[in-house]
C-alpha cells in the first residue's frame, strides 16, 4: 500500500524492527531478531485503538477517581478545604499533564518512531534518557512548589482557611514529584512500545492505594490519628512512589520489548534533542491550560468561597473527562509513531482522525449529560445549594463544547506522535488568549458569574476547532 514494498522485502531491510511475533504486542518479550514487520503498522486501525484505549481509560478513570474520592475526602473537612482544592488543583493537573502527556508524550514518539525505523536499541536508548529527564523535571518541580505554592494560591484569591488548608495539602503532595514524573515516563516508554496493559494495570493500583492511604490518614481511620489535608495528600506521594519503582522493575526485566539498562548506556546530546525536540514544545500545552484555568479561578474568586466550590466541583468533572480523551490520545501514540518511522503518513493521518472523532463522541456524550442533569455529579460532593448552583450553571455552559474540547486533546497526542506538535499548541495560545482578553474585559464591567462560564465554553470550542485546522494543514511527510 502506498507504494511500499512487500513484506518479505520489509523483513530483510528491517532486521531489528519492532516486527511481527508470536504474541501479542502486550505480551512480547525483549525482541532478539525480528522476522517480519510490525503487526502494528498493518493491523485494522480501530479494533487496535479501541483494543489499546480501553484499559488506557480503565487506568486513566481510576486516576480520575482517586482525585475525585480526595475531592470527597476534603468535602467531609468542609468548605473551605473545598476552596483549597480548588486552589491547589491546578498544579495538580499540571504535573500530571506535565509529567504524563507533554513529556511523556515526547519519550512515547520518540521510542514508536525508532521502533517503526527498525532501530530497538535506540528505542531502549531513549527510554533511559527519558527516565534522567522525568527525575530531573520532578526535582524542579518540588523546588518550585515548595518556595513559590504559598504566594501563588494567595495571588489566586486564596485567604485564611482557604489559604492555609492550600499550603498544607501542596507541601506534602508536591514533595513527591519524582514519583509523579517518573511513574509517567516509564509508562510512557512501555505505552510507546504498544504495550498499554501493564502501565494500566499500573495506574490502576496506584489509585486504589492512593485512596486508600489518602483516606486512612485523611480521615483518621481505625486508630489512626486524622492528619487532614496533609494525610489525603500524603496517599498520592506513597502511591506514586511504589508505582514508579515497579514499573522501574518491569523495564529492568526480559518481560520488557524495550529495555531500561542505565548502566550500559551513554548520554547522547542527541537522543535528548529527539525527546525534547517534541516533549519540550508539547509542555507549553499544559502550561497553557493551567494558566487559563488559573486566570478563571481568579475571575470566579472575585464572587467568594461558595462560587469557587462550585467552580472546583466543575473543573473536577474536566478532570475525570480529560483521562477519557488522554487514554485515546495515548493508545493513538504507538500506531500514529510507529507508521511516521517507517514513513507510511497515510496511516499515521488515518489513525490520528479515527481516534480524534471517537474521543470526541464520547466526551460530548458525558458533556451533555452533566449539562442537562448537573445535579448526578455535584451532590456527590456536597448539599449546600448555592455551591449546587455555581456548579450546574457552571455545567450547563461548558458541558456542550466538551466533545470539541476532547476533539483538540486527542489531536494534541496524535501530532506528539508525528513530532508535529506546533499546532495544537498555538491551538491553545488561542484558547488561553481568548481567556486571558475576555476575563480581562468581563472583570472590568463586573458581569455576572454566568459570563465567566460562558468564555469557558468559548475557549473550548476555538481550541477544538484550532486544532482540526492545525493537524489538517501541517505537514507530515510523505509515503514511502
Amino acid at each position: 500500500m502506498n507504494g511500499a514494498p512487500p513484506a518479505a522485502t520489509l523483513a530483510v531491510t528491517l532486521p531489528t524492527a519492532a516486527g511481527a511475533h508470536d504474541h501479542h504486542p502486550d505480551e512480547m518479550a525483549h525482541p532478539v531478531a525480528e522476522r517480519a514487520v510490525d503487526p502494528l503498522l498493518t493491523a485494522p486501525i480501530l479494533p487496535t485503538l479501541v483494543r489499546f484505549a480501553l484499559p488506557n481509560m480503565g487506568a486513566m478513570l481510576a486516576t480520575a477517581l482517586a482525585a475525585i474520592a480526595e475531592t470527597t475526602y476534603v468535602g467531609k473537612l468542609g468548605v473551605g478545604a473545598l476552596a483549597a482544592m480548588a486552589l491547589v488543583f491546578p498544579m495538580v493537573m499540571l504535573q500530571m499533564m506535565l509529567s504524563g502527556g507533554a513529556m511523556g508524550g515526547g519519550v512515547s514518539s520518540a521510542v514508536s518512531r525508532a521502533l517503526g525505523a527498525g532501530d530497538s536499541a535506540r528505542a531502549s536508548a531513549l527510554a533511559v534518557h527519558g527516565m534522567w529527564i522525568g527525575l530531573s523535571a520532578g526535582a524542579l518541580y518540588t523546588a518550585l512548589m515548595l518556595v513559590l505554592g504559598p504566594a501563588m494560591y494567595a495571588a489566586l484569591g486564596g485567604h485564611g482557611e482557604a489559604l492555609a488548608q492550600a499550603v498544607a495539602y501542596s507541601n506534602v503532595a508536591f514533595v513527591g514529584s519524582i514519583g509523579v514524573w517518573l511513574t509517567n515516563t516509564f509508562a510512557s516508554v512501555i505505552r510507546g512500545a504498544g504495550n498499554m496493559r501493564v502501565p494500566s494495570a499500573t495506574f490502576l493500583a496506584v489509585s486504589v492505594l492512593q485512596v486508600l492511604v489518602g483516606g486512612a490518614l485523611g480521615l483518621g481511620w481505625g486508630s489512626l490519628p486524622r492528619l487532614g489535608m496533609p494525610g489525603v495528600a500524603a496517599g498520592q506521594v506513597v502511591a506514586y512512589a511504589l508505582g514508579a519503582a515497579f514499573l522501574y522493575a518491569y523495564l529492568r526485566s526480559r518481560r520488557s520489548r524495550v529495555r531500561l539498562s542505565v548502566r550500559a548506556t551513554t548520554l547522547r546530546r542527541e537522543l535528548m534533542r529527539d525527546i525534547l525536540k517534541v516533549g519540550a514544545l508539547a509542555c507549553i500545552s499544559p502550561l497553557q491550560t493551567v494558566l487559563t484555568i488559573l486566570i478563571l479561578t481568579r475571575l470566579v474568586a472575585q464572587f467568594g468561597t461558595t462560587a469557587l466550590a462550585g467552580y472546583g466541583i466543575g473543573t473536577r468533572l474536566e478532570f475525570l473527562l480529560i483521562p477519557i480523551g488522554f487514554a485515546i490520545g495515548v493508545a493513538s501514540v504507538p500506531l500514529v509513531g510507529m507508521a511516521i518511522g517507517a514513513r507510511k503518513i497515510a496511516r499515521a493521518r488515518r489513525a490520528t482522525w479515527i481516534a480524534a472523532t471517537l474521543a470526541s463522541a464520547l466526551l460530548g456524550a458525558l458533556g451533555l449529560a452533566v449539562a442537562i442533569v448537573p445535579d448526578l455529579w455535584t451532590r456527590q460532593f456536597t448539599q449546600d445549594p448555592e455551591v449546587l448552583a455555581s456548579a450546574a450553571l457552571y455545567f450547563r455552559w461548558a458541558g456542550p463544547c466538551y466533545a470539541l474540547f476532547g476533539l483538540g486533546l486527542c489531536l494534541y497526542f496524535s501530532a506528539l506522535a508525528a513530532g508535529k506538535v506546533g499546532g495544537p499548541v498555538l491551538a491553545g495560545t488561542l484558547r488561553l488568549v481568548l481567556i486571558a482578553v475576555g476575563g480581562w474585559i468581563l472583570a472590568a464591567a463586573h458581569t455576572p458569574p454566568w459570563t465567566i462560564f460562558a468564555l469557558v465554553a468559548l475557549g473550548m470550542a476555538a481550541y477544538g476547532l484550532a486544532s482540526v485546522i492545525a493537524v489538517r494543514y501541517t505537514i507530515w511527510g510523505i509515503d514511502r
